[in-house]
């Protein structure tokens, strides 16, 4: 709201000096209409120029500087090779404005090529480099996993909420559906944790784009602009993420890393909770939820029982564990067997 009072008042000021002072002899009246129409044309600079990212803005200004630079080496060997006359003087300032504009485009056009926190804090703003912005999304924090590992220490950097993310949340903890009611509230709970740890940086940003109507091209086009990363647990944002040329972090691939890993022939406890696919099999789980597929325990379902691995298969939805019930166990199991069916 400042700003748009600060932008009808710097369109007055200069429509109400033309007025009083008129260039180039117009009338009064036409000459503040001109200079209303000159200073709307600045406010639209400006507004372009506020959309630019950091390496393009630097972009744009290296190549127009670049482009002057040259204008000016030109018109220094046109002055000395022509007669000064209006048509010289027409090709000088021809010659400026075209290479200022081309550097301008071409600098804007591959600003994205630099890299600007090689050349020091000057150019990011801040203290804190753009590569350790992290933009976490709706699904991410009603998922309530990121709070965990926030917890413990291992997440560094500035962590971004964006006002439409916290929207949408809003949205969805006032649905009428129970379920959605319940995951919006988790996830505005989710975020007041976070906001209460000591040490983790969380900042909520305004930052929109009302061109934009899907948020998570909302959040694709932020990560684009501030050069930062989208953390999330949504498999379709990270396809569309990586078409987009953007970084992202996916909590169920730093799930994955982190599960136990089992070799072949390593003893290990598990419960078996129920009857597997196979003819004699028995199925339990892991404290991550992996799958564990045990050979001729059936008998055994709700008791705990020291296996030995045989096989684990990694499959796209995690790994799979398969093993085989010692043999002092499997033994037990088979007499157990043999006394029912003979009773």
């Amino acid at each position: 709201m400042d700003l748009i009072l600060l932008r009808i008042l710097f369109v007055s000021l200069i429509a109400t000096l033309c007025y009083f002072f008129p260039p180039f002899s117009v009338p009064a009246l036409p000459a503040a209409a001109l200079g209303a129409l000159a200073a709307a044309v600045v406010i639209l600079f400006e507004l372009r120029v506020r959309a630019l990212s950091l390496r393009r803005l630097i972009g744009a200004v290296v190549g127009s500087i670049l482009g002057i630079a040259g204008a000016s080496l030109f018109c220094l060997v046109l002055r000395s090779a022509l007669p000064v006359d209006t048509t010289t003087s027409a090709i000088q300032i021809f010659v400026l404005l075209w290479m200022t504009y081309v550097g301008l485009l071409v600098g804007a056009s591959k600003g994205d090529l630099l890299s600007p926190s090689a050349l020091g804090t000057v150019f990011t703003g801040d203290q804190i480099p753009r590569r350790s912005v992290r933009i976490l999304d709706t699904s991410v924090i009603i998922d309530g996993r990121i709070a965990d590992v926030a917890e413990t220490g291992f997440l560094e950097g500035l962590f971004v909420i964006p006002e439409f993310v916290l929207h949408e949340l809003q949205s969805v903890a006032d649905s009428a559906d129970s379920s959605r009611r319940q995951r919006g509230r988790r996830g505005l709970d989710i975020l007041q944790r976070l906001q209460s740890m000591p040490g983790f940086e969380m900042q909520i940003v305004s930052e929109d784009f009302p061109a934009i109507r899907e948020v998570d091209l909302k959040l694709l086009e932020l990560a684009r602009k501030w050069d930062a990363r989208v953390v999330t647990n949504d498999f379709n944002l990270n396809k569309v993420a990586q078409l987009h040329h953007v970084e992202v972090l996916n909590v169920n691939d730093l799930a994955n890393a982190l599960r136990p890993v089992f070799l072949p022939g390593e003893k290990m406890q598990i419960m078996i909770l129920k009857e597997g696919k196979e003819y004699n099999q028995g199925v339990g789980y892991l404290d991550d939820g992996t799958m564990v597929v045990v050979d001729h325990a059936r008998r055994a379902i709700g008791r705990s029982v020291e296996i030995t691995v045989t096989s684990v298969l990694q499959t796209a939805s995690g790994k799979m564990i398969f093993g085989r019930l010692e043999d002092s166990v499997a033994r037990s199991e088979s007499t157990r067997a043999a006394v029912e069916l003979t009773h």
